[in-house]
């Protein structure tokens, strides 16, 4: 750090970016730190990766945390990230994803949710555009609305790809 960072970079936010794919459950208890958290019980949906619970009601429970918390609960706040990995399999020339259209509606919802009741949420970006690579996982797991195949490096629009297109057309969940 040189002299003068500190002012350089302490200047108003225009937005909040909120990266959110799961949640857990917790509750209220009687000791220190105040709450436990719960387990998720065998043959909870997961997806395809191993923490990521099919939890969509977390998006507007982080929404309204984050809004009733900050100093200036105005502050406009995007989704910057939201999308789960889905086993998604390229047959006769298509990608039927329906698992993330299932996870994407729902979180959507929840998006819509948090603006009905007046939390100043302004953005939604789904995770990812394309399959990339995920540093955990290499090229095994895939985010994409667009299926990428890595030998050709042809893409090919998901169904995912074609109903968040229609959501964004109607500007609304389909």
């Amino acid at each position: 750090m040189q002299d003068g960072d500190l002012a350089t970079i302490h200047q108003p936010l225009d937005y909040l970016g909120i990266n959110i794919y799961s949640g857990m459950y917790v509750r209220a208890i009687d000791r220190s730190p105040g709450y436990e958290v719960l387990g998720f019980p065998p043959g909870y949906p997961t997806l395809h990766m191993p923490w990521l619970h099919f939890l969509p009601d977390s998006l507007y429970w982080a929404i309204r945390h984050v809004s009733e918390t900050l100093a200036h609960p105005t502050l406009p706040l995007l989704i910057s990230e939201n999308g789960c990995a889905a086993q998604d399999q390229w047959i006769n020339g298509e990608v039927i994803d329906s698992d993330r259209i299932l996870y994407l509606r729902h979180h959507l919802r929840a998006a819509q949710r948090a603006i009905a009741e007046g939390y100043p949420l302004q953005g939604y970006f789904a995770w990812s555009w394309l399959d990339n690579f995920e540093w955990a996982w290499g090229y095994e797991r895939r985010f994409g609305l667009v299926y990428v195949d890595y030998p050709t490096q042809q893409r090919i629009p998901k169904a995912s790809a074609h109903w968040y297109g229609d959501c964004i057309r109607q500007q609304r969940v389909v």
